[in-house]
């Protein structure tokens, strides 16, 4: 079970993450490394903060936006105007294990705070580097999620056959480039610990700093590209534009929404065990018999007529009773919640899929380590609330 402690015992306790970054896939990154016991120290434009702060509503308790609380907790907020303020910047900086920014590429260059200046001062220094569009031709290029979706490709593969280009309904790319930031952010640590000779002490535990840090650079487009899997290896090693399908699945009959007498139900018979068993469940065992779908392959071919037959048995009764049915059966299936029954169905499951701190609802870290599980300290910060504290870690 995930605990709630002020001074972090997690397997990243004794870092300190000075945090440049706004919006999402730079504080979502961050978090996670928060939650796992580093201490993150947010770094925001005084008056106005994080982007974020101002993405509502909704709002959350004291008139914060659920935008900001969503991807902020276990943080220290700092408010620094980095052109007045650089000195305490790169003190900050040189202080830190890791410095994660996502400025558009040569900001910090400009305010002598980019990576080969701080090397000098910090060899030890990860610096995670998330833009749009990397740092070369495409370095002047908005980084919005919304625009990596529509250029990188998913918009055309998200929606039904005929109709325009569809976004996710979350900003994926942002969390997809997170996600990778972090692992390039601990991997580089990992280098680091390998390369390392003594360290530095932060909070009392002793850290890898003597060793050889490096910069580690996400993009969002790469991010996605990477992220499309199948359909990017479709294009990548078969030449294929894949096209958007609706729910349907380009390479698995049948996975995608069905009829019932009801409501919808998404199935998902990934195999031919679970075809037959889908068909045996429905009192349609003949459908596993044809030749036609005795292969994914040949189900692929067939869809629309074996989609139609499916519908017609599934008709016959309503989702419920299908989901008890089909489940028992080991065919993966299920309704399509909305976020409280999901909510719901995960707190049933026991996988504790929310927290309070402080009040504060927030969306529990996913991640379970048996020896040292993420940790909740601190309830997002308000703006600039740690300057004393920064003011104590970085001495006279």
């Amino acid at each position: 079970m995930s605990e709630r402690s002020e001074r972090s015992s997690g397997a990243l306790s004794g870092l300190l993450v000075a945090d440049f970054s706004r919006v999402l896939a730079g504080p979502y990154a961050t978090m996670l490394l928060a939650d796992l016991g580093a201490e993150v120290v947010k770094v925001e434009r005084p008056g106005a903060g994080d982007d974020t702060r101002a993405w509502g509503p909704p709002y959350g308790p004291g008139g914060e936006a659920t935008y900001f609380l969503g991807v902020n907790r276990n943080k220290r907020s700092i408010a620094l105007d980095l052109r007045a303020d650089v000195e305490v910047a790169r003190a900050l900086a040189v202080r830190a294990d890791v410095l994660v920014e996502n400025f558009r590429p040569g900001t910090m260059e400009r305010l002598g705070l980019g990576y080969d200046a701080l090397r000098e001062l910090n060899p030890g220094l990860v610096y995670c580097s998330i833009t749009g569009f990397g740092s070369g031709a495409g370095a002047e290029l908005p980084g919005y999620d919304l625009i990596a979706q529509a250029v990188g490709g998913l918009m055309s593969v998200t929606g039904e056959p005929d109709g325009p280009g569809t976004k996710a309904g979350v900003a994926l790319v942002d969390v997809i480039t997170g996600l990778h930031a972090a692992l390039g952010i601990l991997a580089a640590l990992h280098h680091r610990d390998r390369t390392g000779q003594g360290g530095r002490v932060f909070d009392g535990v002793r850290t890898s700093g003597g060793g050889e840090g490096q910069r580690v650079e996400v993009s969002l487009l790469s991010s996605l590209l990477s992220a499309l899997t199948n359909h990017a290896s479709a294009y990548a090693a078969a030449g294929v534009v894949p096209r958007a399908m609706g729910n349907r699945h380009p390479s698995i009959v049948p996975y995608e929404v069905f009829e019932t007498a009801d409501r919808p139900l998404v199935i998902a018979a990934g195999n031919d065990r679970l075809f037959q068993a889908l068909c045996e469940t429905l009192g349609r065992k003949d459908l596993a018999r044809d030749d036609r779908y005795a292969t994914n392959a040949g189900r692929v071919a067939a869809r629309e007529g074996l989609v139609a037959d499916l519908n017609a048995a599934l008709r016959e009764r309503p989702a419920d009773e299908w989901f008890e049915l089909l489940t028992a059966a080991g065919v993966p299936c299920g309704p399509i919640n909305d976020l409280a029954a999901a909510f719901a169905l995960a707190d049933d499951l026991g996988l504790e899929p929310a927290v309070d701190l402080d009040g504060v609802g927030q969306v529990a870290n996913p991640i379970r380590l048996s020896a040292t599980p993420p940790a909740y300290r601190r309830p997002p910060p308000a703006l600039g609330q740690d300057q004393g504290w920064l003011r104590e870690i970085l001495g006279p």
